[in-house]
């Protein structure tokens, strides 16, 4: 049975790519979560393993999805576009500054 279209649009920012780029040059190890947690995005962000939530302070009005247990990606949710806007990914410290 062919897998269905994904319900959600994700957005690279370039930001986001160059991040990217850097986190995997890191951590190597980490491609197949990556890819993992982008296609669950696809599907349906509320997916209970990605523990979205919004944030607070300065960054209120962003979210972020949990990648492993220290890192995250930033995300901004444009709900009735069905968007996701891809801002940022590493470390819990480098992605709330």
């Amino acid at each position: 049975m062919p897998k269905p279209p994904p319900q959600w649009t994700l957005i690279r920012t370039d930001t986001f790519r160059r991040e990217l780029r850097n986190y995997l040059k890191r951590h190597p190890d980490r491609a197949a979560v990556v890819r993992e947690v982008l296609a669950l995005l696809e599907e349906n962000p509320q997916t209970p393993s990605l523990r979205l939530h919004p944030l607070k302070g300065r960054m209120k009005g962003l979210h972020a999805v949990r990648l492993t247990y220290g890192d995250r990606i930033t995300l901004i949710l444009a709900i009735r576009a069905h968007e996701i806007v891809l801002l940022n990914i590493g470390t819990h410290d480098e992605v709330y500054y």
